[in-house]
């Protein structure tokens, strides 16, 4: 992180938890008197729990965490939430379009099943909506909708230093799965307008979902037009590597898995079936699953001994 960043942070009264593609960046802001609560921004993946509360707890240094929000309600940004309510009296805020079904856990409108993928579930205390302002350390953000990735999500942005927690909204070197358009919906035209949206409020430091924090948006914004723009042109492009980011994200939650088992694994859980559909696969479904893991693994991105999937070891 360059020296401005880590200023700009400091007067934040903000740390960045920097994790990987498992679990989400946490956001930790310090207690900054009544109206300010110690609050962490998104709480990774489930997988990782116990690592988020160790590194949250060192980050607030001993005071108590008193708050949790979350720019949206994929697995890998609150996961980690369950197990911070369990170990701190806290509240939880998540996207206003959110509230409902989160209150009532309705597992046809959460992604988790249709991913395969692991969260507990969690309460949730109240919402933030787009218009909204959030006092988090000493300064106020703003809330704006950020639909495109996720349709509910939000992203935070501080006016006076031009700080944006951009969740999944942009990433400095690619672009996240637009899932909407994997159900059916109209993902690109949001995303586009996200990307709009950001470019508008001209931030000058972005602290992403994933990935370090980073100041070159323009160049990052032109990237993820750049793809978004390949993707409407060829949205089976983008099933095709939303079906390989999901693979990966399984493969790093669980290092190991039987090939077998594992393609099998993938002809029942649904996002893989719709994946498969919308890229007007002609084989037979165990044919693409099949050819899914080889190319992954051609790719060197997984290896196979023996039967058993791994992840490849990274290249010196």
């Amino acid at each position: 992180m360059s020296n401005a960043h880590a200023g700009t942070l400091n007067s934040l009264g903000a740390q960045v938890l920097q994790r990987d593609w498992l679990s989400a960046n946490n956001i930790v802001f310090a207690a900054a008197g009544v109206e300010s609560p110690a609050t962490v921004v998104d709480t990774g993946y489930a997988r990782h729990a116990e690592m988020t509360i160790t590194l949250v707890e060192r980050a607030l240094a001993g005071a108590a965490l008193e708050r949790i929000v979350n720019t949206h309600l994929h697995s890998d940004h609150c996961g980690g939430n369950r197990a911070l309510q369990a170990q701190h009296t806290v509240k939880t805020y998540v996207p206003a379009p959110s509230l409902e079904i989160v209150q009532a856990w309705d597992e046809a409108r959460l992604s988790y099943r249709a991913t395969g993928q692991l969260c507990e579930r969690f309460h949730v205390d109240g919402a933030i909506a787009p218009g909204d302002t959030l006092r988090l350390g000493p300064a106020q953000w703003q809330v704006h909708a950020a639909p495109g990735h996720d349709p509910d999500a939000v992203l935070l942005f501080e006016p006076q230093t031009r700080t944006l927690i951009s969740g999944d909204a942009l990433w400095e070197d690619r672009l996240a799965i637009i899932f909407p358009e994997l159900f059916g919906e109209d993902g690109f035209g949001p995303t586009r307008r996200t990307l709009d949206l950001i470019e508008s409020l001209a931030p000058r430091c972005v602290i992403p979902g994933h990935g370090a924090v980073f100041d070159d948006v323009p160049a990052a914004l032109a990237a993820s037009r750049r793809r978004l723009q390949g993707f409407e042109k060829d949205p089976a492009r983008h099933a095709q590597h939303a079906a390989r980011a999901l693979v990966m994200f399984h493969m790093m939650e669980h290092q190991s898995r039987v090939r077998s088992e594992f393609e099998a694994w993938l002809l029942q859980t649904p996002i893989f079936d719709l994946s498969a559909r919308l890229s007007h696969i002609t084989q037979s479904p165990a044919s693409w699953a099949r050819e899914l893991v080889e190319k992954l693994v051609d790719d060197g991105l997984l290896c196979c001994k023996e039967g058993v999937l791994r992840l490849a070891p990274p290249v010196a």
